[in-house]
């Protein structure tokens, strides 16, 4: 049963170190039960939860788009990257789907990298996850970019699909290989279907700024059981920031007929995810976006309550995923 404790009327978004450029900042998920939710991503993925708050008022009506909210929401951090699990008591939205696919254009998940795959997925089935892979996958050595690279999928006790992903010698990010004696290490990524990559370059890389950090084209047994599609072709594109996560676009080629991003999902139904991304004017930014219908999901750029000034805006990629641009802490 959800409780809530006060009535504080302060935005909390993840802490900003002093920088400049683009960083990806994090990502949101809206949960149905924040104690459920923590407690799992607690004890199942190692995170660490780093301060929670109460959301309620103007501020928080205006940068999600939905009127009459009262929400918790907690900060977890992992290694050196960070999530926010959001549980809207009111108004509460709707579940994920639980007919959802791999390739359906609202799929978005995190890649959490892990030390040991075979310890992660004893670890996982002893926690009693539910599958959305057949298993864990190694891609084949045929693929130059992503052969070796083993990968599992499994849901978080919403629905939301969580991958994680074990980069071999030569693969990855260097960080990922350094001793720290820990089962999961990091976020590596978080993962969006797209249905046109140049249509998504244009939003991310030539609008926010992020840069194309490599890409693959995968197929074969393996990615069609770990993506769980018979028939999966994927064009994948992977973004980075000056710091943070990567953002990934999962174009598939094969098979067709993913459905597309729901037009009237809002931020507290369950299968909302929006990625945070640092700038140095988020007004600026999201003003520049390509102009299209269904962009904007807040009014424009928004005070940040509590945030000394600075801005922030929810809008919508060109495939309906949501993103929230805020103000480095020293843009003001």
């Amino acid at each position: 049963m959800k409780n809530p404790r006060g009535l504080a009327a302060t935005l909390l978004l993840l802490p900003l170190a002093a920088a400049a450029g683009v960083h990806v900042r994090g990502v949101g998920i809206t949960v149905d039960d924040l104690d459920k939710s923590v407690a799992f991503y607690q004890d199942a993925l190692g995170f660490e939860k780093t301060g929670e708050s109460e959301l309620v008022g103007d501020g928080i009506e205006r940068l999600s788009g939905v009127f009459g909210v009262v929400a918790r929401r907690a900060r977890l951090r992992l290694g050196s990257e960070e999530i926010e699990l959001t549980d809207f008591l009111a108004p509460e939205g709707r579940p994920v789907p639980t007919d959802s696919r791999s390739n359906d254009h609202w799929f978005q998940h995190i890649a959490i990298v892990v030390s040991d795959m075979d310890r992660a997925y004893a670890h996982l089935r002893a926690h009693n996850v539910r599958h959305a892979s057949a298993g864990p996958q190694t891609l084949p050595d045929w693929n130059p970019n992503a052969g070796g690279i083993s990968a599992f999928y499994f849901k978080d006790p919403d629905g939301h699909v969580l991958e994680v992903i074990h980069f071999p010698e030569g693969k990855g990010d260097p960080r990922w290989r350094q001793p720290s004696g820990k089962l999961f290490l990091g976020i590596d990524h978080t993962a969006i279907v797209v249905d046109d990559t140049e249509a998504s370059l244009a939003f991310y890389r030539d609008a926010l700024g992020l840069e194309v950090a490599g890409s693959s084209e995968n197929h074969g047994i393996e990615q069609e059981r770990l993506n769980n599609v018979f028939g999966a072709r994927l064009r994948i594109t992977g973004l980075k920031g000056e710091s943070g996560p990567g953002v990934e676009f999962l174009e598939y080629l094969a098979p067709q007929g993913g459905r597309p991003y729901p037009q009237d999902l809002r931020a507290n139904d369950l299968a909302h995810w929006h990625t945070i991304i640092g700038v140095d004017s988020a007004e600026e930014t999201a003003t520049a976006l390509p102009a299209r219908e269904g962009t904007w999901v807040s009014p424009g750029a928004v005070p940040i309550p509590g945030g000394g000034g600075r801005l922030a805006a929810l809008v919508a990629d060109p495939d309906g995923h949501n993103v929230l641009i805020i103000d480095n802490p020293t843009a003001r």
